[in-house]
């Protein structure tokens, strides 16, 4: 696997772990939930941040409850850091390629992080997803078209041999050509044995 690959392969699985936490966001009932692809450039430590908001403190931590206990089950992956659960009014959940972060409504709106992040693509949850189930199929197909390469020169060989095959076994006669041959033949020796008894 080359280095882009392996690259390729560990943003898709983020991509997953991302689209997980964010359904344990809806799952909870978390409002106006958005996932910013940051910048390469401007974020030199994440990928993702994945921002929801809640009611109230209770709502915050049971919706961090969920995305963390959901990852953990599912991809068996833990925050790197989690701060202000005790507080409940923003939470932030460090996993290091994305960065979680659930607001009470009001301390969203007045941090207002997609603003902070203006090179950001914000992306609702099914629009993440889509593009997630679009990245996935090409990559399939990428893979077959790989596979059909590889299997297509063997395929061919196989061919190749059995017309040779075909080529070194002797012409077999039709049913009918070898009693008409055996016919000559009689017809032959009967007719030197008259020529014989004549002379």
């Amino acid at each position: 696997m080359t280095t882009t690959e392996a690259h390729q392969q560990t943003r898709i699985e983020t991509r997953n772990l991302v689209q997980a936490a964010a359904q344990a966001c809806e799952d909870k009932k978390g409002e106006d939930t958005r996932i910013l692809e940051l910048d390469p450039i401007d974020s030199g430590l994440s990928d993702f941040f994945l921002v929801t908001s809640a009611s109230n403190d209770r709502q915050a931590i049971a919706i961090a409850d969920e995305i963390e206990h959901r990852l953990k089950k599912d991809f068996g992956v833990y925050p790197n850091s989690v701060e202000g659960r005790r507080q409940g009014d923003w939470i932030l959940l460090d996993y290091v390629d994305f960065v979680v972060h659930v607001f009470r409504a009001e301390r969203r709106a007045f941090y207002d992080i997609e603003r902070l992040r203006k090179s950001a693509r914000p992306l609702t949850p099914a629009e993440f997803d889509s593009e997630l189930k679009s990245t996935l199929a090409a990559k399939t197909l990428a893979a077959r078209g790989k596979a059909g390469t590889k299997g297509k020169p063997a395929v061919a060989k196989s061919k190749t041999a059995k017309t040779a095959s075909v080529r070194k076994r002797a012409p077999t006669a039709k049913p009918g050509a070898t009693s008409r041959k055996k016919a000559e033949k009689v017809t032959t020796v009967r007719a030197r044995s008259t020529r014989k008894t004549k002379v």
